[in-house]
């Protein structure tokens, strides 16, 4: 059972600072984020342009449930500022790298797996999948309950597995955010092809279009100090003047 709650991020980079901001994410604000927070990343990628927007980061971060959550702003925006002052200087060299993002609240399906669940099993991917799904107000559940029951083993079968599944709090339970982990790029390749034909995903795709699922899939690639590549929490050691990335 899964009682954690997420932040979920599309980052957008300026310029040519992709691999500076990843770095500087997890290696800077992580260990920080973990020390004062109680806040784990879940995931930092680069989203494949040719598949999405560019350049763009996606985060995630694990928290103790709603209360992890209420912590974590009230640790935040009880200043003046809005901003953490002993994080002013991370915030001025961060907003050297990207413009802004959008930012969800995910909370998962009880069958997710949490990060250290995640660690553990050695799940890892050469590139992930990710789903972006809007659907009639309402039907968030039974399109989860679909994917657990239809979906995750039809995928394995073409060789993914699941990192997670979420429904997007604070809306209408018409938005969830689906996860997966590849082993290679081929695997991508055969999922995009049964998608477009006959095969193992057919009644996957079939249940997708009756219940309205209006979805994108980018791929993205794990940052070099994200938890699943490593197989573990970015730690303070790993940091590096911006100069060096």
């Amino acid at each position: 059972m899964n009682g954690k709650v997420y932040i979920h991020e599309f980052i957008d980079i300026i310029g040519h600072n992709r691999a500076r901001y990843m770095h500087h994410m997890t290696a800077n604000w992580c260990p920080v984020a973990r020390d004062e927070r109680n806040q784990l990343c879940f995931g930092v990628w680069g989203t494949v342009g040719s598949t999405g927007r560019w350049p763009e980061v996606v985060n995630m971060w694990e928290l103790d449930g709603w209360d992890g959550l209420v912590a974590n702003f009230e640790h935040e925006f009880t200043h003046a500022s809005l901003q953490d002052p002993s994080l002013a200087e991370w915030w001025s060299v961060a907003a050297s790298l990207r413009r802004g993002g959008i930012d969800r609240v995910l909370v998962p399906e009880p069958w997710t797996r949490s990060i250290d669940e995640l660690l553990a099993a050695d799940v890892r991917g050469e590139v992930y999948a990710h789903e972006l799904v809007r659907l009639p107000p309402g039907a968030a559940p039974r399109f989860l309950s679909a994917l657990h029951e239809v979906a995750i083993s039809r995928m394995q079968e073409l060789g993914a597995e699941n990192v997670g599944a979420f429904r997007v709090a604070m809306v209408n339970d018409s938005e969830c955010v689906v996860i997966w982990a590849l082993p290679d790029w081929s695997v991508w390749s055969s999922i995009e092809q049964a998608w477009l034909g006959h095969g193992p995903l057919d009644q996957w795709r079939d249940f997708t279009v009756e219940v309205q699922a209006d979805w994108q899939r980018t791929l993205l690639v794990e940052a070099p100090l994200s938890p699943m590549r490593t197989g573990r929490q970015p730690q303070v050691e790993d940091r590096l003047p911006l100069t060096e990335i």
